[in-house]
């Protein structure tokens, strides 16, 4: 997550215009990291790493970015 938030499981992610790409499978707050991760499936086309992408909480769009796995380094 680049923006505040957790993502949880079954919540939309979506594109910059709102339209929903995919959805998360698991998320929970890093405690090394001190912030939000999760995975998820997503359309073709949005999993290369860097991409921006969004997700849908509480009705509220936040900013996360797609890395490879492992992102600890």
């Amino acid at each position: 997550m680049l923006d505040r938030g957790i993502p949880r499981q079954n919540y939309e992610i979506v594109d910059d215009s709102g339209k929903m790409v995919g959805k998360v499978t698991s998320g929970t707050m890093s405690p090394v990291l001190k912030q939000g991760i999760g995975m998820g499936y997503l359309a073709k086309g949005f999993w290369k790493a860097d991409t921006e992408i969004f997700i849908r909480v509480r009705n509220k769009d936040l900013r996360a970015k797609i890395v490879n796995t492992p992102f600890l380094k």
